[in-house]
């Protein structure tokens, strides 16, 4: 079993690092973001960062503990690094466009372009000589995932031909079509 939440985040030197009850608050050069640490753990400041301890030793409050340390220490990369997901798109025709900065339309074969609206704090570019790749960035990494997997999800790539939208460097398991 993983003892991952037994060590403490480090907190550079132009992160600021604020905590108020269970709620976590870093402000780094790139944002701010929050965490609510769950009410069977503990946390503090020290020296060497922020510390997670156990309240109680449940299996629950063990299950979380990693977990906890392992957010906080992505609210750290997220204000400091940011966060990006790349994205390709395969198919004859495919291809991505943004509207404005909130509204990403892909046409990737269907009858109707795909239209999706991209939430606050996450940036969608579109990009290539057929604009068939897109990077999904942010600085709040549960958001640029599940951006991204929203993005994969409207055309997944099929195993046949490979069409489909797909993250980059992704392998794609090929089946042979069907024998005369």
């Amino acid at each position: 079993m993983s003892r991952i939440g037994k060590k403490p985040v480090p907190v550079p030197s132009n992160v600021t690092a604020t905590i108020s009850g269970q709620t976590v608050k870093m402000k780094g050069p790139k944002g701010e973001l929050a965490f609510t640490v769950p009410d069977a753990l503990k946390v503090q400041r020290t020296d060497e960062g922020i510390d997670i301890s156990l309240l109680e030793d449940s299996k629950l409050a063990r299950s979380k503990w990693g977990m906890s340390r392992t957010q906080i220490a992505n609210l750290i990369k997220g204000v400091t690094e940011g966060y990006q997901q790349d994205l390709e798109i395969h198919g004859v025709g495919f291809k991505a466009a943004m509207k404005g900065k909130d509204t990403l339309t892909l046409s990737v074969g269907y009858s109707h372009d795909v239209v999706l609206k991209v939430p606050a704090g996450v940036e969608v570019k579109v990009g290539g000589a057929k604009q068939e790749l897109l990077s999904v960035s942010g600085i709040d990494k549960q958001a640029v995932g599940e951006m991204a997997s929203v993005i994969r999800a409207s055309r997944k790539p099929e195993p046949y031909q490979g069409k489909g939208v797909r993250y980059k460097g992704e392998y794609i398991f090929r089946k042979e079509g069907k024998k005369k």
